[in-house]
């Protein structure tokens, strides 16, 4: 059977999302290389695969899939279904409860951060400081629940990886490269779990293409 192809730039948070998961998962897949720059995710070919224009897009033999989330759990379930408590109504639920806790109320406010602090000043863009102490104050208002939560296990879905956490990891790299990640590290359980997943082979080879600076510094951006 041919590899699955992963279409994207590896610097992407949504694009490592999938990575890490394909890793996790040990299948065999290729990267498709694109450039944002080029503007390559706005090519005919690339609609046809996405209309919205966004990445990463999996191919998996006929079957085209894309947002983040859904490749991620596509992947495991087709080569890790234990780590998604597949058959386990009650540790399923548990799953889908971080999966919806990390995009509704971790992504929008780290994403805020990063685009204001690691983006914004080789773009041009003046930072808008009041909007990024918005996104601290909101982050600090919810990092107390997963303090809690991690006090009473290693990872969010007890004592065994999960995809939530996987699907935290992009933006959490980009995060933890800002002058906010102190913020992070004031909950001990919380940076130990970040510490663990920073110690997974699969997340290890993931950030190796994901430089602090998005490659802006070098010049090495997609």
């Amino acid at each position: 059977m041919a590899p699955m192809k992963v279409y994207g730039w590896a610097v992407s948070p949504w694009m490592a999302r999938a990575l890490v998961c394909l890793e996790e998962a040990g299948a065999e897949y290729e990267v498709v290389p694109m450039s944002r720059c080029r503007g390559d995710h706005r090519r005919p070919e690339h609609l046809a695969r996405n209309p919205f224009g966004e990445i990463p897009i999996l191919e998996d033999g006929d079957l085209t899939l894309y947002q983040s989330r859904a490749i991620a759990t596509y992947v495991l379930r087709k080569y890790k279904p234990e780590l998604l408590k597949e058959g386990d109504l009650e540790g399923s639920a548990v799953v889908d409860v971080w999966l919806e806790v990390e995009a509704h109320h971790m992504e929008p406010t780290r994403l805020s951060i990063i685009r204001h602090c690691i983006i914004g000043p080789y773009v041009g863009r003046e930072r808008d400081q009041a909007t990024v102490d918005e996104s601290v104050a909101n982050l600090r208002g919810r990092l107390p629940a997963y303090e809690a939560r991690l006090s009473a296990c290693r990872y969010l879905g007890g004592d065994n990886v999960i995809p939530a956490n996987f699907c935290h990891f992009g933006f959490m790299r980009y995060l933890m490269a800002t002058e906010y990640a102190g913020v992070v590290d004031a909950y001990p359980h919380v940076k130990a779990w970040w510490d663990a997943l920073l110690a997974r082979p699969s997340v290890r080879k993931v950030i190796a293409g994901m430089p602090p600076d998005f490659g802006y510094a070098s010049g090495n951006i997609p």
